[in-house]
């Protein structure tokens, strides 16, 4: 039935049914249980599955990682939650040192059915360690999948994939997000492979890659740009950042012959300069235009007041996509 859902609920429903239907699911962290978490995500699911598991952990997210490590071993299903994306590089060694390496250190014959959740990015008026973007981190890690929906059907869908992956994922959840409202219906009928890219709007004259938080963004400078500068742009969210969905994107730059690249994390080694030399690798001589990148600054996460400056907007987008046009 057909329902308007918050992204933040359909990850909550998305918990609920995964842990309903299979009994090796654990979901735990830092005021996870009696609370909900901080945003509510794992609201009611210890009143529903008992505190064996839903659980509080210490405030220790090397300790989490590595017990969700030794979890997995032993045949469960762990879905710990880094609180904040601040919150990760505690747990930094666990993640790359032994989560990521797990099945090629035992020569693929040991699965790791462990999902890392991350509310990251910023866009909530947070203090310091509570906005970042650290997606290129994992995504440099060989053995870890990374994903981020950009829409509350794919949070729901994405994340219930994610958990029944055999191989460990860093589940990317835009907390910008959490409180947009869509009409869905939920549980979500034959959902696209989390691993797939997907052409969120058809265009024709410029290819805007966009992921997570910068979905929406995206589609707003989609329909900008179609009324106030009669450019249309196709829209493709990424979904999954590694692996990353090559045909989807390169097909679609074949088609417009130009690529902008948006997303809130810093410029430098950032996910637009992996797009940009893929792009060029695969489709360079359908190219008019070098790759251009919309993205956030090559300084700390700013204070909540400058956050708005900080962060790609449409006025930015468009911006780069007149400048892409110009070439």
């Amino acid at each position: 039935m057909t329902a308007t859902v918050t992204m933040a609920q359909a990850l909550n429903r998305a918990l609920h049914d995964e842990m309903r239907d299979d009994d090796r699911v654990l979901v735990f962290g830092e005021d996870v249980g009696r609370l909900g978490g901080v945003f509510r995500i794992t609201d009611r699911l210890q009143a529903t599955f008992g505190e064996e598991r839903c659980f509080d952990t210490p405030l220790a997210e090397s300790g989490i990682l590595g017990t969700s490590l030794g979890l997995a071993l032993y045949g469960f299903k762990p879905v710990p939650e880094m609180q904040f994306d601040g919150f990760t590089y505690p747990g930094f060694e666990q993640l790359v040192s032994h989560i990521a390496k797990y099945r090629n250190r035992s020569r693929g014959t040991v699965q790791l059915p462990l999902t890392v959740r991350i509310p990251y990015g910023g866009g909530i008026g947070a203090v310091e360690h509570h906005s970042e973007s650290p997606e290129s981190y994992w995504v440099h890690t060989a053995g870890l999948k990374v994903v981020t929906p950009g829409t509350p059907a794919d949070a729901y869908s994405m994340l219930r994939q994610a958990i029944q992956s055999p191989d460990p994922v860093v589940f990317l959840e835009p907390k910008r997000r959490y409180w947009m409202k869509v009409d869905v219906d939920l549980p979500v009928a034959d959902p696209q492979p989390m691993e797939q890219a997907l052409v969120r709007q058809p265009g024709t004259d410029v290819t805007l890659v966009v992921y997570g938080p910068m979905v929406r963004t995206g589609l707003e400078a989609a329909a900008a740009a179609s009324e106030d500068l009669g450019v249309s742009l196709e829209v493709v969210d990424l979904r999954s950042l590694n692996p990353l969905d090559e045909d989807t994107l390169i097909a679609s730059v074949r088609r417009t012959g130009r690529c902008v690249v948006v997303h809130e994390a810093s410029l430098t080694l950032g996910m637009g300069a992996e797009i940009a030399a893929r792009v060029q690798e695969l489709a360079f001589y359908h190219l008019e235009a070098p790759v251009l990148r919309v993205t956030g600054f090559d300084t700390p996460y700013p204070p909540a007041k400058l956050e708005d400056f900080w962060l790609p907007d449409v006025d930015r987008i468009l911006d780069f996509v007149e400048r892409s046009l110009r070439y």
